[in-house]
């Protein structure tokens, strides 16, 4: 991480602290870390709120910075630093960025995947911002089960989440999908081929759920962690749970997230969900979720702002107070990730913070292990007025 890390005591601010709540405290940082006491200078924010860091759990709202059109595409390093600046602009101090590996192809094919995991690997030290690689792979693409551990490893990624977008329904009908012709164009690919692989990859359907069970056991092995994506009754979450994959991320009805908890697992919703006040593909409101306990974290999914949105909106809404609101943006996905050393405001854990004016919930400044990564005209002028 480039440049030098804060030493100094933040006072006069309202800083949410781990079991009190929002409280008028002074805030101290040093080496990068939150520090048990004063360190010398000050900087005045009465007035603002201090809040951990937002942690974002899953996005990919990173993919406009990469591909911004179809054949046009930018150079990923170039990418990933707007990607960075993106995301502390939104008070987002780790990102995990998901990225596809799916016989879709295209921006969701292997040779695209293989490009941003490198550019990912070779960036994240020069970034402000912790940018941590996510996988999401397709469950039909039984080929390249062998080599996926070793690829996981290559790559430096931790965190897979299985996914299976094939159109089983029309296929098992004999029908053709909808939107293929402009699917395939996105993959490169001649229509009639597109639809011939995805014919071939369903029938091989009654292998997949063997060759699932033995391939979470290889990537647990080799301690990766997984999460399975939409799902749909309580039934499909028992059968992952049972193999050992915990994350239900963007369950799709309340039965599934229901069984989540029961089974132990981790329960992932997205905050456009919470700030639309709906699913927009008509799935469980988030806004509900939350409300039965039934949430443990929101993702920024397809939209950065919106993580700071839907905790504004839950507090405005009377869903639950702040601390419980910022939690599910901080210490919530921190928790989701094993990430021990963020999400919460402690001295010993990494300096990763967001200020933020109450009266209109706009970033004042963002701060990740002790450096600026953005910073706001109005809290600019009081830290060189410190």
């Amino acid at each position: 991480m480039t440049g030098p890390a804060l030493s100094l005591d933040l006072r006069g601010a309202q800083v949410l602290l781990p079991g009190d709540g929002l409280v008028d405290a002074r805030l101290s940082l040093a080496d990068g870390l939150i520090a048990d006491g004063p360190v010398g200078r000050s900087v005045d924010l009465a007035g603002y709120w201090v809040l951990p860091g937002i942690v974002d759990v899953h996005g990919d709202g990173f993919e406009r910075h990469l591909a911004p059109r179809r054949g046009a595409m930018m150079e990923l390093a170039t990418g990933l630093q707007a990607v960075d600046a993106e995301l502390s602009a939104n008070g987002i101090t780790t990102g995990v960025l998901a990225q596809f590996m799916s016989w879709e192809g295209g921006l969701r094919g292997v040779d695209f995947a293989d490009r941003v995991f490198r550019a990912i690997r070779a960036a994240r030290p020069d970034m402000l911002t912790d940018m941590l690689p996510q996988l999401r792979f397709e469950t039909h693409l039984l080929d390249d089960y062998a080599d996926l551990p070793a690829r996981l490893h290559d790559w430096g990624v931790g965190y897979l989440v299985f996914n299976d977008h094939l159109p089983h329904d029309r296929l098992a009908q004999g029908r053709k999908p909808p939107r293929l012709t402009g699917q395939a164009l996105k993959a490169g690919r001649n229509p009639d081929a597109h639809l011939a692989l995805m014919q071939a990859l369903h029938a091989r359907q009654s292998e997949v759920p063997a060759a699932l069970e033995a391939l979470a056991a290889r990537l647990s092995a080799a301690g990766i962690r997984m999460g399975s994506h939409d799902d749909r009754t309580a039934e499909a979450r028992d059968v992952w749970a049972a193999r050992g994959v915990p994350v239900s991320e963007f369950p799709e009805t309340a039965e599934a997230a229901a069984a989540a908890r029961s089974g132990g697992g981790a329960i992932v919703f997205g905050a456009p969900n919470v700030v639309r006040g709906g699913s927009h593909n008509g799935n469980v409101p988030a806004l509900d979720m939350v409300a039965a306990g039934l949430c443990d974290a929101l993702a920024s999914d397809y939209h950065y702002p919106s993580l700071r949105r839907a905790v504004q909106r839950l507090v405005d809404d009377g869903v639950t107070d702040l601390a419980g609101a910022w939690a599910l943006v901080s210490s919530g996905p921190a928790r989701v990730l094993g990430l021990a050393d963020r999400g919460t405001l402690r001295p010993g854990l990494r300096a990763d913070l967001v200020v933020l004016d109450p009266a209109t919930w706009r970033i004042g400044a963002t701060i990740t292990r002790g450096r600026v990564a953005h910073m706001a005209a109005p809290v600019a002028h009081r830290f060189l007025a410190a």
